[in-house]
């Protein structure tokens, strides 16, 4: 299985802005990444208590009072600006929005970039911005998300689409356009709890944690043990061990003098490439790479860097 690189976009902060994502962008393009991604929210309450998954302390690393692009419609602006980069939602919380309305953008996003939409999901994790939404359905994320998946695949398959669940039902409609790709665009399941790799296993093309963020650690011998019950589960499910793909996302931070206690990810480019090995050797065929920089020209040069001094050393194939 041939091994594929995609990185993460400023769709949010103060780098957010038009000419940054399509400068970066084209750039992931003309370094042959494969994919880029953006991630969701809708509405930050100015007051949180719910606990953040990917920060030692819970806090959110991220203000109200920047900007947050739509993810849909910023990778409609991005497919046009691209000609070969798959687009990927990082992921996009699924109970936030309509799901007949957010099944036909995805498919409209999909015909439009020429089949290029990969759909990462999440369940959520932020009451407050559930309540700020109107919604009542936090305690039921998983169950609702569960479900959308489902009718999503209904309405992109079927000519006459049916579905009677407890969330959501519909009869007796036509929907179009069809996704261009078939049977649907991929669809991976984000996180890395149980409720996650189960709903990876029954639902999933693919299964994208994040990992190397404190509590959400996930070095090779952890993410080993989770691989190994995803393909459980899914075989548990009626499908073949396999039928998961696997992706591992983290950021990567280049440093000339690495420290001894360096932490993985991080040193320099034969050091990253070794950490990569030890998940490619798990079966991780698909990378999301996030390059944490304060400004557009380090986020490019860290890519570049990647791209010239990583990629090279990392075997094509599986």
């Amino acid at each position: 299985m041939a091994i594929t690189f995609g990185c993460t976009l400023p769709s949010r902060g103060s780098l957010a802005s038009p000419e940054i994502l399509r400068s970066l962008a084209q750039r992931a393009e003309d370094l042959s990444f494969d994919s880029i991604w953006v991630s969701d929210h809708v509405i930050l309450p100015r007051e949180v208590e719910s606990f953040y998954p990917y920060a030692a302390d819970g806090v959110p690393t991220f203000t109200p009072d920047q900007p947050y692009y739509d993810p849909i419609a910023t990778l409609n602006f991005l497919a046009g600006c691209t000609e070969k980069l798959r687009l990927g939602t990082h992921v996009l919380i699924l109970p936030y929005r309509n799901p007949v309305v957010t099944a036909k953008m995805l498919a409209t996003l999909d015909v439009l970039s020429g089949g290029r939409l990969t759909l990462g999901i999440g369940v959520g994790w932020m009451e407050e911005e559930f309540k700020a939404l109107g919604l009542d359905n936090y305690e039921q994320r998983g169950e609702v998300s569960n479900e959308y998946i489902q009718l999503f695949k209904e309405l992109w398959t079927q000519d006459s689409p049916e579905f009677q669940g407890n969330h959501y039902q519909i009869s007796g409609s036509g929907f179009q356009p069809k996704p261009l790709q078939k049977p649907h665009p991929p669809i991976w399941i984000g996180g890395h709890t149980s409720p996650a790799i189960r709903r990876a296993a029954a639902f999933g093309d693919g299964w994208m944690p994040i990992g190397l963020r404190p509590p959400a650690i996930l070095e090779p011998e952890e993410l080993g043990d989770k691989i190994t019950r995803l393909k459980d589960l899914t075989e548990r499910e009626g499908r073949s061990r396999d039928a998961v793909s696997l992706c591992f996302s983290t950021d990567v931070v280049f440093d000339d003098n690495p420290k001894i206690d360096r932490r993985m990810m991080s040193g320099l480019p034969e050091q990253v490439a070794a950490d990569l090995r030890q998940y490619q050797d798990l079966g991780v065929s698909n990378f999301i790479i996030s390059f944490p920089s304060n400004t557009s020209d380090g986020q490019r040069i860290a890519m570049e860097k990647f791209s010239r001094e990583v990629m090279p050393l990392i075997p094509s194939d599986l």
